[in-house]
């Protein structure tokens, strides 16, 4: 499942590798990015992928999240077994690297 949209003037690219991802999570992913959005002056573009590994027993699930903004780009990632703490832990690692900034 791949979508792109522009939210809040932010292009949106989201990737899910065989996956469907529910509008739940889509809604998370908007959330997330509203959070993000306050620690940057200025944000252009964000791809988010989903994947599952079917051949781990453990962390079987991992988001990744690119932030682009104006010079070097915000990458993070976590791997677990629930989206939305994914999410969660991505966006806390995406804001303290634009706090630093």
């Amino acid at each position: 499942m791949n979508y792109t949209e522009n939210f809040e003037g932010i292009k949106l690219d989201v990737q899910a590798v065989d996956i469907d991802i529910s509008d739940a999570i889509q809604q998370s992913v908007r959330d997330s990015i509203l959070k993000i959005k306050r620690h940057a002056k200025k944000i252009d573009s964000i791809d988010v992928y989903f994947k599952e590994e079917a051949s781990q027993a453990t962390n079987q699930k991992s988001v990744h999240m690119r932030v682009g903004i104006p010079g070097n780009d915000v990458f993070a990632q976590d791997e677990g077994s629930n989206w939305y703490e994914l999410l969660k832990n991505v966006e806390e690692k995406l804001k303290r690297q634009l706090e630093k900034r």
